[in-house]
């Protein structure tokens, strides 16, 4: 039920983060096929590849007292769209005028998904009770 709900937070997340920016920077198009495709892959993506770069990254993170965590989560977000374009061409955009305001726009496309999910995570009941 747990993951069903995390799922959840993941669509409502990435669907505000939609909603708040620019129609020509970051959008979903398709079903709720599409919107499940780019949760699950967000969640596949922060749990296997994320633990693995932000370790990498640790020296640096700490060095910029956790600030880097914006730049780790901007590159998180463009894999997880890579990886849905894998699957269905074109159902995700997230693009800016060049190569820095496309990672620009990853950043803060992944501080409004964090946050939202952060809040929302709040309301799930916790396990060890």
């Amino acid at each position: 039920m747990r993951l069903i709900l995390r799922i959840l937070i993941n669509i409502v997340a990435v669907g505000i983060a939609v909603w708040i920016l620019p129609d020509d920077v970051f959008s979903v198009s398709g079903g709720i096929w599409v919107w499940l495709m780019i949760a699950v892959i967000i969640g596949l993506v922060n749990a296997f590849i994320g633990p693995i770069i932000k370790l990498i990254s640790l020296p640096i993170t700490c060095l910029t007292l956790g600030l880097f965590t914006l730049v780790i989560n901007a590159f998180l977000l463009l894999i997880s769209v890579w990886f849905a374009n894998l699957l269905v061409p074109g159902s995700v955009a997230l693009q800016g005028s060049n190569w820095f305001m496309t990672f620009v726009w990853a950043m803060v496309a992944a501080l409004i998904i964090s946050i939202v999910s952060g809040v929302l995570s709040w309301f799930l009941p916790d396990e060890k009770r």
